[in-house]
């Protein structure tokens, strides 16, 4: 593959770790199929292969991807940190300590804060889960290089090279000078460990299955509670709707029973304009039969 291809292929599997992991196996094999058939079995192959990142690894792609100055100050912290281990630099170590906790802290807010921006808001498990992969990026350079990546699958395996550090502790005292030469004892060699069960390649293989199985899992847990905080979204809101629709309800009711009233009102005014209607009429015919007798008697004279 060229670099073209190559460079195509990195933005291909870069927009797959981005949207949540809900559509990402449906958006993967997509993107293998179209490769595929597009020429490039082997490249197809490679995308087939990606695995769903957990909520919390797709939230730490999230920070990566937008926090770039943060993400390599961060690198730097853990570069720093590293060091001060090696040289066993105890006041520098008391210093990093308390800045690793606080920026760890302040990055797994960040990332959740991003992700309900997106849409998705994390539970307060992944948030935790976000910090442990903080953890192990700060104390393993394996580690970093994939979180930096923003490609990150799942969390780290938590780490203990980071020894919690006492403030009170003082620096090893400084090694006395010279003393008289003399014969070294002899060290006998520490015996080889017996080959342990993790050499197994089937129970590796059996681990390896069951953290997959488990990691699907813990997805789908997470999935089924943002699932729940939807639904109780929806039922909030159509609770609301409801509540919205009862007053149109009673408000219409209110206009009806005025209407009815302005009606009542109406009926009222027509039928005593019609009584005095026919009071009219019937004083018209008296006075016309009145009128009709008079002539009569005017006739006679």
């Amino acid at each position: 593959m060229d670099a073209d291809a190559e460079l195509d292929l990195d933005e291909i599997v870069d927009a797959l770790y981005l949207p949540h992991p809900a559509g990402f196996t449906a958006a993967r094999d997509e993107a293998a199929a179209r490769v595929k058939e597009a020429g490039d079995p082997a490249a197809a192959k490679r995308i087939a292969a990606l695995r769903r990142p957990t909520l919390a690894a797709w939230a730490s792609n999230t920070l990566v991807r937008a926090k770039p100055d943060e993400t390599e100050q961060f690198l730097q912290l853990g570069q720093t940190l590293r060091a001060a281990h090696r040289s066993l630099d105890g006041e520098r170590l008391r210093d990093l300590s308390h800045q690793q906790h606080v920026v760890i802290g302040a990055l797994a807010r960040e990332a959740a804060r991003l992700a309900e921006e997106a849409g998705n808001p994390v539970s307060e498990p992944v948030v935790r889960e976000l910090e442990q992969i903080l953890h192990a990026v700060l104390a393993d350079p394996d580690a970093a290089g994939e979180w930096a990546s923003g490609r990150l699958v799942r969390a780290p395996a938590p780490v203990s090279e980071f020894p919690a550090v006492d403030p009170d502790a003082a620096l090893p005292p400084a090694p006395p000078g010279p003393e008289p030469e003399s014969e070294p004892e002899p060290v006998a060699p520490e015996p080889a460990a017996p080959p342990g069960p993790a050499d197994d390649p089937a129970r590796a293989a059996r681990l390896a299955t069951a953290r997959a199985a488990a990691e699907d899992a813990a997805w789908a847990v997470s999935a089924r509670e943002e699932e729940l905080r939807l639904a109780e979204e929806a039922r909030q809101h159509a609770v609301a709707r409801a509540a919205d629709a009862d007053a149109a309800v009673e408000r219409l009711l209110g206009e009806a029973e005025r209407a009815r009233a302005a009606r009542d009102t109406a009926y009222a005014a027509v039928s005593e304009a019609e009584a005095r209607h026919r009071e009219a009429d019937r004083a018209a015919r008296a006075a016309r039969l009145a009128a009709a007798a008079a002539q009569r008697r005017l006739r006679r004279l």
